[in-house]
């Protein structure tokens, strides 16, 4: 009875937690139900849910949490208890055919998650869980429903088999690959066969059966969703993302050939495609779409040709009737697309054209693509992109086809660019007049779209160019005539505004094709009549930005130019080019420097009257940022008037930007302007101090007013919040010239303008609004660049003080900021932006500041000096104040800190020696957690930082050996020792996690890992050897002797001593120990349990 009301309240929770409006009941129920999940007895309450329970949520809970049971890595149910609910899931799925989808779903991931798990698993030398087909026969043999439930069964586990779940993430990689592997050898081959065979068993019974019928419609819904699992399976382990789904190729093994060579197969999914409702098709050319893509070297030459043949004709097939086909559904629409890019992608053109179907097929793919391009606003733009995508690399390929029967490219390649060009124009009258979604306003589409248009136009240019100057004329004139009209209608302005746009798009695009291409100098001619109209339509907006302007225009006109700077401005380009001809007879632009002289005055006027928007306003500085890097085009710069008065006059009345505001983009925006402003002064500052100082009289006169605020801090009448924006300002303003100084002469003239006039202002800044980012943050980093020894830029004189007063004005203010923000208490949920952000950027500069090779730290001690002390007591603080757990959580964070530790554990080893016992184990405990870490930065940072605290502690140990006791108190060094003989368990944790990587996981960095192995070992000698003991016992008898043999050999030669030869020959044994175990894994009788499965057996 106790039993059954258990049941009940189990049920009562799963209906509050799946149906409940009440958010306090479903947090109650969930509650609850993790707490069953994690019960003693959960296993056996599983199966009295299963059995008795009516509730199909409390039948799903059971099967969730048995898949959660047999997915802990410290498996805790045995083989036998896996084999009994194996069985019983298959005996229920097949007794009970009437259960909820979400029900059968979850229980064939359970069996599926079972049967990978336990693939290696051998009871009386037969391996138990790979009878899968014989298994899941049964169901296949029975009625509808249970052939549907037997091929769920199959579908679900290929899934399984070939996915990284997050019970593998746990494991080894390596174990995963081999299960996959293997079930690809052994099983995946049979499972496509049995697949095709139901195919073509169901079309041969079409005229008999009726898939919009529930149950033949999810029979053929399973079969589908098997084949296209088996086909996408990663037959090699690369785990291509999908995002890179035209470029990938299906790597069929080699004893697939004849699935393939036999062309049926082909057919039977083109068949399938016309003969399946709409419902069930577009999965047919998902299939499609695979088989398309199979690895070329799976056939010769000659099977090749055949195969693509068969492969155009389906296609040409569909193209002939595309509406009684069914491309008029959206998802066979894009499931068609995708097959036709893979045409080309997986195909040579030169392979295509000698395929005797092409000519028909090239004009209806043609015709298809032009129609599509036509109703754009109907088709999907991902769709679109498969089309253009087709296109784009067969006009790419022209070039390279050796064939001698014509590709017809130059008669088709025209009409795709106009259907293109013209359907843009049009849609921007509809999505005005109508009030539906404007395409410019998706961006990262646009320029997708663009970069593949910019190849295309390519082929027959003149066709192109001619089309592009016409339009552009025609909607040029009817803008001029709308704004000489008194009161312009605003759709109607508004409407010709976006044609111009789409065509100054279009223009830059073409122009940018031009790098594809080897072009000849009628191409830069056309090219040049281009940009005189794009240049002129700029002088006539921009005329009239009094009045307000086109913000999608003027990004246009932005993108334009950066295609322009990439082509035509530039130390490759050619002077005598046909372009600058062009813009001189028309615009008298006679040489580069001109043209340079008209991006810096729209450069000039973007930052005048665009200063508050913030897309344009970033896209200006950015164009203004690429300028100022090329060697030769930033000489000509500064050069020009418009430069110059750039330099001279960057202030709040002339750039908008920069004067008092409280948008923090804007803000950030200054950076790149002062960054931008500071290359451009380099060129010719050299050693002329004047030159600098004209140009720091803006910034002077503004920290200097700053510091008379702050030192009013104290009165009644402080203007907090207007000496706080200044103050922001001014950080990114000066953080943005000092990256910009990269030689020792500008940096030392930064270095002495900022100390000691201005840093004690920046620090009373940090001491005021602590607690507030939005200052600290740009203080801080601005601090952080002044530390950087970028380009060697911080090579002071042996006279000079420099260094030292550097270190201690980042000493001051790593100290101002961390021992007040220590007292700031932040929700969990703002506790990196409001706290660990400035912690982070504090490691950082101390970082930079210790491994800047301008200091010599043994002077601070030598001369009393506490600022090397102090930052160091202050980095402990703060690191004390971080939960380890917050320190993996934030990647930022994380690696700051690894890197900072490495540093100090370098150079400053004496000083962890000398921290408190729980502090130094704390510390060592991060290292743990960090050797472990999926960023290989921060693993290979642990290991070297481990390394020389391993190293330490063993050089204090060899020396404690050799020494008699002293009577005197404990140093350092003995203390840390008696630290660690405290607490063996972390040493011992460390060299059993690195182990477990070296021996059975992915390594990826193999020699960092080896680095600290030898002294953990000869440091835990004992327990190294219980290690070894553990794995041998766990291998299979006949494997033990070899295992043992390698332990021997990983340690042949190897004295009990770090020095570098000996660190350098453990490192070559340890390469061959893991190429021994990686041989060994791929044997099918190898225990895989990792270095901690075996420690707890």
């Amino acid at each position: 009875m106790a039993v059954d009301q258990e049941i009940q309240q189990l049920e009562l929770l799963c209906k509050h937690l799946y149906e409940s409006n009440d958010a306090v009941q479903r947090a109650e129920a969930e509650k609850a139900l993790v707490n069953f999940q994690n019960s003693p007895d959960t296993l056996v309450k599983c199966q009295l849910l299963l059995e008795r329970a009516t509730s199909s949520y409390a039948q799903l809970l059971a099967a969730t949490t048995l898949t959660k049971l047999v997915s802990r890595p410290a498996q805790i149910i045995s083989l036998q208890q896996r084999i009994q609910i194996r069985n019983y899931i298959l005996t229920y799925l097949a007794t009970r055919i009437k259960l909820d989808a979400y029900v059968v779903q979850a229980l064939t991931v359970l069996f599926a998650r079972i049967t990978k798990l336990g693939w290696f698993d051998c009871e009386k030398e037969d391996y138990v869980f790979r009878n899968v087909i014989v298994d899941v026969g049964t169901f296949l043999q029975g009625s509808v429903e249970h052939c549907t439930i037997g091929v769920q069964l199959l579908s679900v586990l290929t899934s399984e088999m070939n996915q990284v779940s997050e019970a593998d993430a746990n494991r080894s990689l390596t174990k995963h690959r081999k299960i996959a592997s293997s079930f690809r050898d052994q099983q995946l081959l049979e499972i496509f066969r049995l697949c095709c065979t139901l195919l073509k068993s169901a079309l041969e019974s079409r005229k008999t059966i009726n898939f919009d019928d529930g149950l033949q419609h999810a029979l053929m819904n399973q079969l589908l969703r098997l084949a296209h699992n088996c086909l996408t399976f990663d037959f090699i382990g690369t785990s291509t993302d999908e995002s890179s789904d035209d470029l990938c190729t299906v790597q069929i093994p080699t004893n697939w050939r004849p699935a393939f060579l036999d062309f049926g197969t082909l057919q039977l999914f083109f068949d399938l495609y016309h003969t399946l409702p709409s419902t069930l098709s577009p999965m047919a050319l998902s299939c499609l779409v695979q088989i398309a893509s199979v690895r070329r070297s799976l056939f010769s030459n000659a099977e090749r040709a055949k195969f693509l043949t068969h492969l155009v004709n389906g296609v040409k097939n569909i193209l002939l009737n595309p509406h009684i086909s069914g491309l008029s559904d959206t998802n066979n629409y894009h499931e068609f697309c995708r097959l036709l890019a893979r045409l080309k992608s997986n195909y040579q053109l030169g392979e295509l054209v000698i395929v005797d179907s092409y000519p028909e097929a090239i004009q209806l793919i043609a015709k298809f693509t032009v129609d599509s391009l036509r109703q754009m606003l109907q088709v999907a733009p991902n769709s679109v992109h498969y089309l253009l995508s087709l296109w784009q690399r067969m006009v790419a390929s022209v070039p390279y086809v050796k064939a001698t029967e014509p590709h017809m490219l130059e008669t088709y390649t025209p009409e795709v660019t106009r259907a293109y060009i013209t359907s843009r124009i049009d849609s921007v009258g509809v999505c005005i007049r109508e009030g539906t979604e404007d395409p410019l306003d998706d961006t990262a589409m646009v320029t997708q779209q663009l970069e593949q248009l910019s190849v295309i136009g390519r082929c027959e240019y003149q066709k192109t160019c001619g089309l592009i100057v016409q339009l552009f004329d025609q909607a040029a004139q009817n803008y001029q005539e709308l704004l000489q009209r008194r009161t312009p209608v605003p759709i109607d302005l508004a409407i010709q505004e976006g044609q111009l746009t789409w065509l100054v798009y279009i223009i830059g695009a073409a122009i940018g094709g031009r790098v594809s291409f080897n072009s000849n100098e009628e191409h830069d001619s056309m090219d040049g009549e281009l940009v005189c109209r794009v240049l002129q339509l700029m002088q006539l907006t921009d005329s009239r930005l009094g009045q307000g302007g086109c913000e999608r225009l003027e990004s246009a006109y932005l993108s334009f130019f950066e295609q322009f700077r990439k082509i035509y401005v530039g130390d490759q380009v050619q002077k005598a080019s046909k372009v600058y001809r062009r813009l001189s007879e028309v615009l008298g632009l006679t040489d580069e420097t001109m043209v340079l002289s008209v991006f810096i005055r729209k450069i000039i006027t973007n930052l005048k009257y665009w200063s508050r928007c913030e897309l344009l306003l970033s896209k200006t500085l950015n164009l203004l940022g690429d300028l100022s890097v090329g060697y030769n085009s930033v000489r000509k710069l500064v050069k020009l008037d418009e430069v110059q008065f750039m330099l001279n006059n960057h202030t709040g009345e002339h750039f908008p930007f920069l004067g008092l505001n409280q948008n923090v983009n804007d803000l950030r925006f200054r950076t790149t302007f002062y960054t931008a402003l500071g290359r451009l002064l380099m060129v010719d500052l050299g050693e002329d101090e004047d030159k600098f100082h004209a140009f720091m009289v803006p910034l002077t006169a503004q920290i200097e007013s700053v510091g008379q605020m702050l030192a009013n801090a104290e009165a009644a009448m402080f203007r907090n919040e207007e000496a706080k924006w200044r103050i922001v300002g001014l950080a990114r303003d000066l953080r943005g010239i000092i990256f910009a100084f990269n030689t020792r002469i500008s940096y030392m003239m930064f270095f002495e303008w900022i100390y000691p006039a201005y840093t004690p202002i920046l620090q009373r800044a940090v001491e005021l609004w602590f607690h507030d980012p939005i200052v600290t943050t740009p203080v801080l980093k601005l601090f952080a660049e002044l530390v950087q020894n970028r380009s060697q830029r911080l090579q002071f004189d042996v006279c000079s003080p420099n260094g030292i007063l550097l270190f201690r004005e980042a000493s001051k203010m790593i100290c101002a900021y961390g021992n007040r923000i220590l007292t700031v208490e932040v929700p969990k949920t703002q506790l990196y932006p409001l706290k660990l952000k400035g912690v982070s950027i504090c490691f950082m500069m101390l970082k930079a500041a210790l491994c800047g090779n301008y200091v010599n730290f043994g002077v601070f001690r030598l001369y009393g000096d506490d600022a090397l002390d102090n930052v160091l007591n202050c980095f402990v603080k703060l690191l004390l104040s971080i939960p380890l757990s917050d320190l993996m959580d934030f990647p930022k964070l994380s690696l700051t800190y690894y890197v900072l530790l490495e540093c100090i554990a370098q150079d400053h080893m004496n000083f962890l020696a000398s921290l408190d016992p729980n502090m130094f184990l704390y510390i060592l405990s991060s290292i743990s957690e960090g050797l472990s870490a999926l960023d290989t930065m921060v693993c290979a940072g642990c290991c070297a930082t481990l390394d020389h605290i391993v190293s330490y502690l063993f050089k204090q140990w060899t020396q404690k050996n050799r020494k008699q006791p002293r009577p005197f108190p404990m140093g350092n060094s003995e203390r840390v020792l008696q630290t660690v003989e405290q607490h063996p368990e972390i040493l011992q944790q460390m060299l059993e996690t690195v182990l477990n990587i070296v021996m059975f996981e992915d390594c990826r960095n193999q020699w960092s890992m080896s680095r600290p192995l030898l002294g953990l070992i000869l440091l835990n000698e004992e327990y190294f050897g219980q290690l070894r003991e553990n794995i041998i016992r766990n291998q299979p008898p006949e494997k033990q002797a070899s295992m043992a043999q390698w332990f021997e050999n990983l340690m042949d030669g190897i004295d009990r001593s770090l020095v570098v030869k000996n660190r350098d020959r453990f490192t070559q044994n340890l390469t061959v120990f893991r190429r021994d175990i990686n041989e060994s894994l791929k044997g099918p009788n190898t225990n895989v349990n990792s270095v901690n499965d075996m420690m707890t057996c």
